[in-house]
């Protein structure tokens, strides 16, 4: 049996290229010859470790971060929001109208990912992409994690001793630091078969590309 190509993203929550990235994946798993079975399994980063509870508005944000008018950064929303429309993600006019702290969202997603598995993880991953992007919730409310953890599949209780476990929140920081220290500044960072990274949301050409590349490795190296 062959072994499914194991596919990790490094990413934060709040971070609109990194839904991108994902759907370009996605997509370029379809333009391969042949059908290829993926595994996803997501890693913490956050964009803004420092960000208070209460957030700050996404507009200032920005424009404070890195210099832009509010011109520009109205272009690089619309740039960004046309981008995920041609991969089939709608960011909605009501979405992302605060950054947010996502400590606590990544504490979830990493437990539920060593715990429940890929797939209950991605589920919950893409869910809190869409209640940010799409619907402008809080991603920081534990009460909105919560209820978003049992959607996936997840029990509410559980959930709620995995947000106050000291030990996983130490866990999640080890975790941050080691991407950190792979050189990883920013995201996504896209690694196949835990061995080639390819930073950013490439086109889906792109990385039907790198995984075809990736494959024809596996099928030259002896067993």
């Amino acid at each position: 049996m062959t072994t499914p190509l194991r596919i990790d993203i490094v990413s934060d929550v709040v971070c609109p290229w990194c839904i991108i990235g994902y759907k370009q994946v996605e997509k370029a798993l379809t333009l391969l010859p042949h059908p290829v079975e993926a595994e996803f399994h997501w890693h913490p980063f956050e964009l803004n470790p420092d960000m208070p509870p209460e957030g700050e508005d996404s507009a200032e944000h920005i424009a404070r971060k890195y210099g832009r008018t509010a011109e520009q950064g109205a272009a690089v929303r619309a740039h960004i929001k046309s981008t995920a429309e041609a991969v089939g993600f709608n960011f909605g006019d009501l979405g992302a109208r605060r950054i947010v702290n996502t400590f606590d969202a990544h504490k979830l997603l990493h437990r539920a990912g060593s715990a429940k598995g890929w797939e209950v993880q991605t589920r919950l991953k893409l869910a809190l992409f869409a209640a940010y992007f799409q619907r402008g919730e809080d991603v920081s409310d534990r009460t909105i994690l919560l209820s978003f953890a049992e959607a996936a599949g997840l029990d509410r209780d559980e959930c709620q001793d995995w947000l106050d476990d000291e030990a996983l929140a130490r866990e999640v920081r080890g975790e941050e630091a080691y991407w950190r220290d792979e050189n990883i500044t920013g995201v996504p960072a896209i690694i196949f078969d835990g061995k080639y990274m390819v930073p950013g949301a490439q086109s889906a050409e792109t990385f039907a590309d790198v995984i075809a590349k990736v494959l024809a490795k596996r099928s030259s190296t002896p067993a």
